[in-house]
């Protein structure tokens, strides 16, 4: 039998192409870090889920489901007058514990306390969670920042007074958004007892950042503190801002826009989250599942609060192979400062900023982080923060903004125009 020779052409042709694209394919494989302790077996419940490309869904202004940034808002509260005539000798001291999310509170009801009682901040030590976990303000955020945008608001001392022991301060518990009120009737007497001088020990009734329609003189302290005076210090934003390039990198299939989602496996398995009534924490494999059906497809790149990858993990990076924990993506030269067991308050304050600076936000633990980190976004104009759910069928990601920037009801709100 004779053999065609156009059916010989056209046989090595589709050889040709098979082989391109198996080369193309490994070399994107590895391009991206890889993760040994991926297991690669996808979960019975993905093989259940059926997307197609028409289940993508485009926003206004956006590429897929990605939307593109608002405007930068402008801060319209009016910074106070000086009172500097009316100072008093004494002192305010305070910690800021527990992590950035805490800190932004902390920061604003020490300043209106100090404001109020005409006294002079101690700049605040950062402590952990764990023994021993102790820091200098300076070692993570910008001192001279901090002490200028206070600058006629409220006096700042960088160091403890030598005239004033912490161990012999009067301690006052200080409800989180601490009002005038409180403190005239709460503080002030403990404070002028004591010699004018307190240390502040700020607690949270509930996490409420929600915009409040009544105004109060100290407002705009509290707007100042919160969303004017805390900035990473150079070292810590260099390193923040090297893995954020560094995900813009790996994102280059679209358009060097990446997700940053709040999950961290300890809190997943804490009480709150496994025996709420109300559903607000969601694990990998939901997450994975949210993302998928609201558009995102298998190309997007997805950075984890998770410091260290988990096996419970994998059930995320079957579906979105392009997922990092700061393990795998932060430059080999900082991980030991950065990544060891005496440094939790520097890896929650590189997760806390590059969750504001992300193209989407995801909360997958409902709490103060997801809050505080919303308000910087909204100020930003990254308001693209989705609230994951338990999705039926594929749907739009607009469905799922959250209602801090839906209803505009978020603190930020008050504090910015």
């Amino acid at each position: 039998m004779a053999v065609d020779p156009r059916q010989v052409l056209a046989g090595f042709l589709t050889i040709t192409m098979f082989v391109m694209l198996g080369n193309m394919i490994k070399r994107d494989h590895f391009d991206s870090p890889s993760d040994a302790n991926h297991s690669g077996t996808p979960s019975d419940n993905y093989d259940n889920l059926k997307i197609t490309e028409h289940a993508t869904v485009s926003l206004p202004g956006g590429n897929g489901p990605w939307k593109e940034d608002g405007l930068r808002l402008k801060p319209c509260w009016a910074k106070p007058a000086s009172e500097e005539a009316q100072r008093s000798e004494g002192f305010v001291t305070f910690s800021l514990t527990n992590g950035p999310e805490y800190h932004v509170s902390q920061i604003a009801d020490a300043v209106v306390v100090a404001r109020y009682l005409r006294a002079t901040l101690v700049l605040p030590d950062i402590r952990g969670n764990k023994p021993g976990d102790k820091r200098n303000f300076g070692d993570i955020y910008d001192i001279q920042k901090f002490v200028k945008s206070l600058d006629g608001v409220v006096k700042v001392s960088k160091h403890q007074p030598a005239e004033t022991s912490t161990r012999n301060l009067a301690v006052v518990r200080v409800p989180n958004r601490v009002t005038k009120d409180h403190i005239a009737e709460q503080i002030e007497p403990i404070f002028r007892t004591k010699g004018n001088n307190i240390r502040l020990a700020t607690y949270f009734p509930s996490v409420n950042m929600k915009k409040t329609e009544e105004k109060s003189k100290s407002d705009s302290v509290a707007c100042l503190a919160m969303f004017g005076t805390l900035e990473l210090q150079p070292e810590v934003r260099e390193v923040v801002d090297s893995i954020i390039e560094r995900l813009r990198t790996l994102s280059r299939k679209s358009n060097g826009q990446f997700i940053a989602v709040d999950l961290r496996v300890e809190m997943l398995e804490k009480k709150g989250c496994q025996g709420s009534a109300v559903k607000s924490c969601y694990g990998p494999e939901e997450i994975a599942l949210f993302l998928r059906k609201t558009g995102f497809d298998k190309e997007t790149t997805i950075y984890l609060t998770q410091s260290r990858w988990d096996s419970s993990l994998d059930a995320l990076k079957d579906f979105f192979p392009k997922t990092y924990t700061k393990e795998t993506i932060m430059p080999v030269d900082k991980k030991e400062k950065y990544l060891n067991s005496e440094t939790s308050e520097l890896e929650k304050a590189i997760d806390f900023y590059i969750c504001t600076e992300s193209d989407v936000f995801v909360p997958a633990i409902s709490g103060l982080f997801y809050a505080n980190v919303a308000g910087k976004r909204i100020a930003s104009g990254k308001t693209q923060i989705l609230v994951p759910a338990n999705v039926a069928a594929s749907a739009s990601a607009t469905d799922f903004i959250s209602p801090y920037v839906s209803k505009k009801n978020h603190l930020a709100y008050s504090c910015f125009c």
